[in-house]
């Protein structure tokens, strides 16, 4: 007699085997480095924060740059002393 169930075909990714349908059996590893995102955030802030330093005569610029770094160290600090709450419901 035929079995009901289905052989889904799996991906021994190293850590636990996964089924096909998983990111990391295309892409390797889909978790997220909290300390190289804030690493990368932090470079980010110091970019915008040094683009103000140029040759314009406009402060437009500078005030857009400046409230988007505020934003982007903002989110960074609230990171760090909060860190990441349950954010799967």
């Amino acid at each position: 007699m035929a079995s009901t169930e289905v052989d889904h075909p799996t991906v021994d990714t190293g850590w636990v085997r996964e089924p096909v349908e998983a990111p990391s059996a295309r892409f390797g590893w889909h978790g997220f480095g909290r300390k190289t995102g804030a690493i990368a955030g932090w470079i980010v802030v110091i970019a915008l924060l040094g683009m103000t330093i140029g040759n314009h005569t406009g402060k437009i610029e500078d005030i857009f740059l400046v409230g988007i770094a505020i934003v982007v160290a903002f989110l960074l600090l609230r990171n760090t002393i909060w860190p990441a709450r349950s954010r799967a419901r």
